[in-house]
């Protein structure tokens, strides 16, 4: 009887959790799918469901200069605070997991207090602190406000990676007199790229679309995308916003597909 009442409640406890799953799944992807369809409207507003569908935005997306101005100046950005991320974050992720002394604990809480910190209020106390030290706002206080916020991802990223390898490969090495710079090149980058990797993608995303740090730190001529979408959706809800939108969410999915090909981008979220 007790073995059928555990099964029982093993069986409803199934159940809840699914419901709650599909719920919040559903909860998560509706926008974008809204979205998605509303960016095919024939229609020259916002509304859902739409009058009849067509690829006229998608069209008009061709002629949005300012749009591709500020998606240019966003990619550069991005790339830049990707790569410095990258430098950064493995170098520190090197120091944290070969030490399990307070201080290595310190610098990991220290990588990892902008994912705590409200993005608003970084973005404010940087520009404070820019203007403190007499850096008026540019590219270059958009490349280390993004850097700042994106290297936790690598971080944390290559920490993972770094505690599935095995330390007979890096004592064997040792052992067969290979110097610590041939060690890192040839056994721990090449096990640890995949990590790198991930870590590299998810900051060059939270980059890409990241607006309180820009919001905060850019001047007059370096038009971020995501707060030029922004701008013309609060003033006149421009429908060619709704396909840089598709374009957007489709891309991001394929490209998570293919890092989830490539390094396994969900297992390493887990870890």
């Amino acid at each position: 009887m007790s073995g059928r009442k555990r099964t029982l409640e093993a069986i409803s406890f199934e159940l809840v959790m699914t419901v709650i799953a599909v719920i919040a799944l559903v909860i998560i992807i509706a926008p974008s799918l809204v979205v998605l369809i509303v960016s095919f409207t024939s229609g020259f507003s916002l509304r859902f469901p739409p009058p009849g569908y067509s690829l006229r935005w998608y069209a008009e997306l061709w002629n949005a200069w300012q749009l591709h101005f500020a998606a240019k100046n966003s990619l550069i950005v991005a790339l830049w605070a990707t790569g410095l991320s990258v430098v950064l974050g493995v170098a520190a992720a090197l120091a944290i997991s070969q030490s399990r002394t307070l201080s290595a604990r310190l610098l990991d809480s220290l990588f990892m207090s902008p994912l705590v910190l409200p993005a608003l209020a970084f973005g404010l106390a940087a520009l404070m602190l820019f203007s403190l030290v007499g850096l008026p706002v540019s590219p270059l206080t958009l490349v280390i406000g993004h850097t700042v916020v994106c290297v936790p991802y690598v971080v944390r990223n290559t920490v993972a990676a770094l505690a599935q390898l095995e330390p007979t490969l890096l004592e064997s090495s040792a052992v067969l007199g290979a110097s610590r710079l041939y060690t890192f090149r040839r056994i721990v980058l090449p096990l640890i790229r995949p990590g790198i990797i991930a870590g590299a993608f998810i900051a060059f995303m939270s980059s890409f679309d990241n607006v309180p740090v820009s919001l905060f730190l850019r001047d007059a001529a370096t038009d971020m995308l995501p707060i030029r979408m922004w701008q013309d959706l609060e003033g006149k809800l421009d429908v060619t916003i709704a396909a840089l939108s598709g374009v957007l969410i489709i891309a991001t999915v394929a490209l998570v597909a293919i890092m989830e090909r490539v390094t396994g981008l969900s297992r390493r979220l887990t870890n």
